[in-house]
């Protein structure tokens, strides 16, 4: 039987965070690193952490949704984030470090915006929920070095992630 695939993008600040949350689901075919978003073809990392091509750090999850659903993937997504802050995500400043979810199709639009209409309703946080839903662009990976870093590189993902505030924010508004 031949697999079906679909594919689901968001930004959430550094991408380093934002794989292994998703990486380690059943269903989870593989989640890349990568920018999109902006005005310039074929991005390098040096481009985008200028804050001037308008890329936003981002993963493209490919899933079977045979196995996991894309609101699964959205109730994933929403805790690994500040969905209030319009600037960057915790220690990471700037435009590229923004969060968006970017759909591929009217069904994602419309269960993006549900799920943020949601997450408003909850009065979950004091501050408007800032994270755009955005029609999905062109997707350029990430340089090798910057794929499954969690993975490659476990104390320096660590350590960073540690300093970041991102699991003190999670662990005091998610869980």
């Amino acid at each position: 039987m031949e697999k079906n695939f679909n594919k689901a993008t968001f930004a959430g600040g550094c991408f380093w965070c934002m794989v292994k949350p998703f990486d380690q689901w059943d269903g989870v075919e593989s989640v890349i690193s990568g920018y999109t978003g902006g005005h310039i073809d074929n991005p390098s990392y040096e481009d985008v952490k200028t804050g001037n091509s308008g890329h936003y750090e981002a993963v493209q999850i490919i899933y079977e949704p045979d196995k996991i659903s894309y609101q699964q993937i959205l109730d994933l997504y929403w805790p690994q984030i500040d969905p209030t802050d319009d600037g960057g995500q915790f220690h990471d400043r700037g435009p590229q470090y923004r969060t968006a979810i970017f759909y591929h199709d009217q069904e994602q639009q419309q269960l993006a915006e549900a799920s943020k209409q949601g997450l408003q309703a909850s009065n979950r946080f004091k501050k408007d929920i800032a994270t755009e839903i955005l029609p999905a662009s062109t997707f350029y990976p990430a340089e090798a070095y910057h794929q499954d870093f969690y993975k490659k590189n476990k104390q320096e993902y660590e350590e960073d992630r540690a300093k970041s505030g991102r699991d003190a924010f999670i662990e005091e508004n998610w869980d």
